[in-house]
């Protein structure tokens, strides 16, 4: 399991690890995808960015429940800003991915709504 979140990105759009030239291109649409995230409330309330290849996704978000979900969020946005499918019905189906992983991650991080019970009498 690769944990630079620069480098799993990478490998996912598949461009080398050890490729730099795209790097910069690259990172545009992690940030992108981080303030995304950020507004969703997933990961640091301040905010999140990444420079290089240093940075973990154990960096970005420590809860597990959400990182799986965040680390697929962030290669599709960053695909759709790096390498956009020439075929409309394909971003179609990558926009509606992105559309579902912010719903579920919005329910995951909302705190548990605590009903009163009235006491009984």
């Amino acid at each position: 399991m690769i944990d630079s979140i620069l480098a799993s990105v990478k490998k996912s759009l598949g461009v080398e690890e050890d490729f730099s030239g795209f790097d910069n291109d690259i990172l545009v649409g992690i940030n992108s995808a981080f303030m995304a995230l950020t507004q969703l409330g997933v990961g640091p309330e301040e905010g999140f960015s990444v420079t290089g290849s240093e940075e973990e996704w154990s960096d970005f978000l420590t809860n597990s429940t959400n990182v799986e979900g965040a680390k697929i969020y962030t290669i599709l946005k960053t695909r759709l800003v790096f390498d956009p499918p020439a075929n409309s019905f394909v971003t179609t189906a990558i926009n509606e991915q992105i559309k579902e992983l912010e719903f579920r991650l919005i329910v995951q991080t909302e705190e548990p709504i605590e009903e009163e019970i009235p006491e009984e009498e």
